[in-house]
């Protein structure tokens, strides 16, 4: 055991730690488990940390507060670089269940995070990130260096258990998923909206009847993780 209490599955000095499929998932503060990554020793082999929750839950925070506490600062692969182009989730007929599973290139998302999980030593891979100003992807936003010992993955679907989906998990050494109790998700959620453009009672439609639908999907997965994190 860490001081902390967590299980330190540390690796040994030929591989990195591996996802603990037989064990249930543990409870964690978002302190301990940057500690816990801290302590991860480098081994020569690249290293994917996963993370994953409802809308709302503090992905997107918590990969940047990790990012900045590890000395190598590693890259981030967001899964909304992945979202459809608004025209053809439009054209789908898809524009109220954006964010939906069906809404993300998920083959391209797979793909892209299986090259990462094998690097070639010659190569920079570039991922996509999400621009919430213009709700759109931007291609080849983010460098992930042949050098990179580790590469933060943050998403909703990454312990969702369908094809193609389901290919994630393998690849991820840890996965943590984030649990925050609903009320405040779904008014961080609300806030988001409205921030970002919708009038209120849009955003709160949007939220009942997309979001919170999508965070039942993403709830059924939480039992795969190897963490499940709550606030400090």
């Amino acid at each position: 055991m860490t001081q902390n209490g967590l299980m330190a599955q540390q690796p040994s000095s030929n591989n990195p730690p591996q996802r603990r499929t037989a064990n249930k998932p543990q409870y964690a503060t978002q302190a301990e488990l940057l500690e816990f990554v801290a302590s991860i020793r480098a081994t020569g082999k690249r290293i994917l940390v996963g993370l994953t929750g409802p809308p709302g839950s503090g992905k997107s925070t918590l990969a940047a507060e990790l990012a900045e506490s590890l000395c190598s600062s590693p890259p981030i692969v967001p899964m909304d670089g992945f979202h459809l182009a608004q025209a053809v989730i439009e054209a789908r007929g898809l524009a109220d269940r954006k964010g939906s599973p069906e809404t993300f290139d998920s083959w391209g998302f797979v793909q892209l995070l299986t090259q990462i999980a094998r690097p070639d030593v010659d190569s920079v891979v570039y991922a996509p990130r999400f621009d919430r100003s213009i709700e759109e992807p931007i291609a080849g936003a983010v460098p992930i260096e042949p050098t990179d010992e580790f590469v933060i993955v943050e998403g909703n679907y990454l312990l969702l258990d369908e094809p193609p989906w389901a290919q994630i998990r393998p690849v991820l050494h840890l996965c943590a998923y984030l649990e925050l109790e609903d009320e405040t998700r779904i008014r961080r959620l609300i806030e988001r909206h409205v921030r970002h453009g919708k009038p209120r009672p849009e955003a709160e439609r949007f939220v009942r009847d997309s979001d919170e639908k999508n965070a039942q999907l993403i709830k059924s997965g939480r039992s795969r993780s190897d963490f499940i994190v709550r606030p400090s």
